[in-house]
């Protein structure tokens, strides 16, 4: 007697399972390149400006030491501890945010009518982003120069486009 035994099922999980590291991995790294485009754009400013690590130690300040004015933030003497936790909880926000553009980039790819549904997502993320720091934070948009800020964060988008667009070459948005 001839027993014969089926193993379809194995190989279509363990791919199931490189797919999904695959968009955890994508997601991740296009984060990690966000993070480092912003951070780069802000540490060459503070450069000029003659105060290095100045953004994320005011950033810092303001997200982990509530309830400072304006004057105080533009006099703020630059903290190594405060920039390297700022720097960290941005990097991994920046990897969350990275992660879900991996995700929703591969459902356009299995579903083409969801292309353009993502692309008006995130510019309304974008939107959403400075209109929240308008309303929320604007003595830290006062002492960053909000230009600065807005084009540190289409720098950072872009750099995380050209990642996503340099692996999902196939993927087309159509309305």
């Amino acid at each position: 007697m001839a027993v014969q035994v089926s193993t379809t099922s194995a190989p279509a999980i363990a791919s199931r399972s490189s797919d999904i590291s695959k968009v955890y991995r994508e997601g991740i790294v296009a984060g990690v390149i966000g993070a480092a485009v912003i951070a780069l754009w802000f540490f060459v400013l503070d450069i000029f400006s003659g105060r290095p690590f100045y953004t994320p130690s005011v950033l810092g300040t303001a997200l982990f030491r509530r309830g400072m004015e304006l004057g105080q933030l533009q006099t703020l003497p630059v903290s190594f501890e405060t920039v390297l936790f700022y720097t960290w909880v941005h990097g991994m926000v920046f990897c969350v945010i990275g992660g879900v553009a991996a995700k929703l980039l591969d459902l356009a790819e299995q579903n083409l009518s969801l292309g353009f549904g993502i692309l008006l997502f995130f510019v309304i993320f974008e939107f959403g982003f400075f209109v929240m720091a308008f309303i929320f934070a604007e003595p830290i948009l006062q002492a960053l120069a909000w230009p600065a800020v807005l084009f540190g964060n289409l720098l950072a988008a872009t750099g995380m486009a050209f990642y996503f667009w340099r692996h999902h070459p196939n993927l087309k948005i159509r309305p």
